[in-house]
């Protein structure tokens, strides 16, 4: 008896499925978990698909969740009749179980088609979605056809309820992004706050987290750095992830500034205390500097024809996620033929500089904490009210949007 079963917290176990399809869903998922665990005492039942940190929390997935990544258009017929048959037995698996409520978690290509098999076989089941799919930069007309199989979204940008409710998608409730649940570790103490004013500046060197995007900016970031460093004295860390590391060595061995590359993430978080400046790929990454009070310049280059798609179908002005989440175009962004080093360097040297455009930066990014809901409920722990209330009403109860108290 799907909602009827999941109970206050003192009787049944809640009974709860989550698809996630790929990595930083399998995070957000396992926060959520551990979230619900702690607020429903009768324990959990779970079920569904996920990765390495939802399995430490108990969820055993039937498969890995790294079958559902396509790399490279050669690899789409020869991996896609898989990939069908996986979003088919997970729907499939779901439908038998009738747990109280479906979570699915990002990656929209996998999870909403198993959210739309699930609606059509057991349109009882409250389904929730976990990070709003990008509607309101990109194909808007999928927030309305989202009421036909998604009763409640969980939102982790600020202004995506109301940006869902202009375009008729379903109910939706804030709950933060996870990043702000690192934001005490990203801001400096005061001796890290002197040393970011002290000489050398120290400037991070951000080109990305994916194998593809490093390729196109590292070269370009490189010449950057010189081009900055010919006029005065520079230090520069570059973060990066574990399988990118030889990569990233390889590619900055020549380079006229020699960065000091990083991998832990303490390293990664003690550079971000003592950074000047950044010069960033567009992504996350934007977000987590403008909240560590970080001036930054923005690049990003895609594929010619990716360029030219996005330029004619793109619905907003802005590709850097801490300029959307402000409403304005603080931070600097290069993009395409704009994402030249003699360009970059100028924005650069203005951001590490005393100057009105780094000030401006500063002065905006003091206002994330209030737009975010910092200092709020975490992050985690505001979805799983959301959930449980959902599980507990049915779905019914997942078309009203979170009050003032959860939001």
């Amino acid at each position: 008896m799907t909602g009827a079963a999941a109970d206050g917290g003192t009787g049944h176990p809640l009974r709860v499925h989550l698809v996630a399809g790929e990595e930083s869903g399998d995070a957000l998922g396992a926060a959520l978990i551990r979230a619900l665990r702690q607020a429903h005492s009768a324990g959990l039942e779970l079920g569904g698909v996920g990765g390495r940190a939802m399995a430490a929390q108990g969820l055993a997935s039937p498969f890995a969740i790294e079958e559902l990544s396509i790399i490279g258009l050669a690899a789409i017929p020869r991996r896609l009749p898989r990939i069908l048959s996986l979003i088919r037995e997970t729907a499939d698996r779901i439908v038998k179980a009738r747990p109280d409520v479906l979570v699915v978690i990002d990656s929209p290509e996998f999870t909403h088609r198993v959210a739309r098999r699930v609606r059509r076989a057991a349109p009882e089941i409250p389904i929730i979605d976990y990070v709003s799919p990008t509607v309101w930069a990109w194909r808007p007309g999928r927030a309305r056809a989202m009421r036909g199989y998604v009763d409640h979204v969980l939102a982790i940008l600020p202004f995506e309820p109301a940006a869902l409710a202009r375009l008729g998608g379903p109910p939706c409730s804030y709950v933060g992004h996870p990043v702000t649940d690192r934001v005490a570790a990203l801001r400096p103490g005061p001796a890290e706050a002197a040393r970011r004013m002290a000489e050398p500046p120290v400037v991070l060197i951000l080109p990305g987290s994916r194998a593809s995007e490093v390729q196109r900016l590292i070269g370009i970031f490189g010449e950057t750095l010189a081009r900055l460093a010919g006029g005065r004295p520079v230090a520069a860390v570059l973060p990066t992830v574990p399988h990118l590391l030889r990569a990233v060595t390889a590619a900055t061995r020549g380079w006229a500034v020699q960065p000091e590359i990083v991998v832990a993430a303490d390293d990664k978080d003690r550079a971000f205390r003592t950074a000047r400046a950044a010069l960033a790929a567009s992504g996350t990454v934007t977000l987590e500097l403008a909240l560590a009070g970080i001036p930054t310049v923005a690049a990003y280059r895609l594929p010619l024809w990716e360029g030219l798609l996005f330029r004619m179908l793109a619905h907003v002005d802005t590709a850097i996620l801490a300029n959307l989440v402000l409403g304005e175009k603080a931070v600097p962004e290069f993009h395409q033929l704009a994402c030249r080093p003699e360009r970059l360097a100028e924005a650069l040297a203005r951001a590490i500089d005393p100057t009105p455009e780094r000030q401006r930066q500063l002065a905006a990014f003091a206002r994330l904490d209030a737009v975010m809901g910092l200092g709020r409920i975490a992050p985690a722990a505001r979805a799983a009210e959301i959930v449980r209330r959902i599980a507990h009403g049915g779905r019914a109860a997942a078309q009203v949007a979170a009050t003032d108290r959860e939001s």
